[in-house]
């Protein structure tokens, strides 16, 4: 949401200017120089990367209208589903979480919380994590190397589009550039036309520079921070559940796994520590 009033804030502010100023927004509608620079951004995008990758970022652009990363929300239900796992298997032994980890789809645990369950990756690494503790094959002081190694490699797959939009960002002016440089070369073939079409010439060619500069630093940068700032934020979220259940591996009591987590973000993202117990245990009564 805020990506989009960012966005309307920075065309709106700069229409308004040019305007005001006394300028048409006609004078800035120059077609060839839109596709001069939008076809060599893509250009430059389809070289600079793999197809993974371009499609990783079309998805992490599309993303940020939902917003950076997790927020409270999901933070809380993350606890929850932890504790109730880790209070079924503290109760009832390890060996009663395997239905659940088996297949997440029908667990009566996973299917209270729709969106977690909806979240194929997130899903996946909770499942993938309790498995070596639920078939024994991994002492608890070597779980949380294991899930740390998996987190950085989603953390390196995800700076993926921030290296694509990077190279855009750095590349934008420098396109605009060059189709300034073709208009002015077309300018001058037009040097018997008179200075009416010959401004009108120029005009277009330095509206190439203007769109070069106006994508690069309006948009591009900062949809390239915004990522960043999310990726940063779902890494946290791995780390929260890594370090909950590397705790309740160790033998930690639920709660106390739980607050771990809890322990590991920003105070704004979770209640306290009262509250969150008192959460907690109303969702298992």
């Amino acid at each position: 949401m805020f990506v989009i009033i960012g966005c309307i804030i920075v065309l709106g502010c700069t229409a308004g200017a040019f305007v005001w100023s006394g300028g048409s927004l006609l004078l800035l509608w120059h077609p060839p120089e839109m596709l001069a620079i939008g076809g060599i951004s893509l250009g430059v995008a389809v070289i600079c990367a793999p197809k993974d990758v371009l499609v990783h970022t079309i998805k992490a652009c599309l993303g940020v209208l939902k917003g950076a990363g997790p927020g409270k929300e999901e933070y809380l239900e993350l606890m929850k589903i932890l504790y109730e796992l880790f209070m079924l298997g503290r109760r009832n032994g390890l060996l009663a979480l395997d239905e659940h980890v088996s297949a997440p789809e029908s667990s009566s645990i996973f299917q209270n919380y729709p969106k977690f369950l909806g979240d194929k990756d997130k899903l996946e690494f909770l499942c993938s994590a309790l498995r070596p503790i639920i078939d024994g094959k991994i002492k608890p002081d070597q779980l949380e190397p294991l899930l740390k190694a998996e987190i950085d490699a989603k953390k390196h797959a995800a700076h993926g589009p921030v290296n694509v939009l990077h190279l855009l960002g750095d590349s934008l002016p420098g396109i605009g550039i060059v189709a300034a440089v073709m208009g002015i070369i077309l300018t001058m073939s037009y040097l018997d036309q008179g200075v009416m079409v010959i401004g009108g010439k120029i005009s277009a060619a330095l509206s190439g520079t203007f769109l070069g500069i106006f994508a690069a630093y309006g948009f591009i940068n900062p949809l390239c921070n915004v990522i960043e700032f999310g990726n940063e934020a779902e890494e946290t979220y791995y780390i929260c559940m890594s370090r909950s259940i590397g705790a309740f591996a160790r033998g930690l009591a639920p709660i106390m796994a739980v607050e771990l987590a809890r322990r590991s973000l920003e105070a704004g993202m979770v209640p306290s520590a009262d509250d969150l117990e008192n959460i907690l245990k109303s969702a298992t009564s």
